[in-house]
């Protein structure tokens, strides 16, 4: 097995540490999974690979939120200014 030298802040050193104990993992171990983890979600990434791809995932974007059409710019900027009327977002 390869063994590897880090550098990091002291901070992000303490913050990793507290992690891995938290879910029972040494530090060595704890790193290990994560970097699995980002590895394996960069794989299942799918790049367009023609106009069809790209036509086909916004199509599947569109049913994600039901039938509804998104308000209209003037309807935004109202929702804004009143928001900043009410010196709160709403949300």
């Amino acid at each position: 097995m390869a063994r590897v030298q880090l550098v990091m802040p002291d901070d992000d050193r303490e913050r990793y540490v507290d992690q891995a104990r938290r879910e029972g993992m040494s530090l060595s171990e704890w790193l290990r999974v994560a970097a699995r983890e980002r590895l394996e979600a960069s794989r299942s990434v799918r790049l367009f690979e023609s106009p069809e791809d790209v036509r086909s995932f916004f199509r599947w974007c569109d049913q994600l939120e039901g039938p509804g059409t998104e308000p209209g710019w003037s309807e935004h900027l109202r929702a804004i200014n009143k928001a900043r009327a009410m010196g709160s977002s709403g949300t």
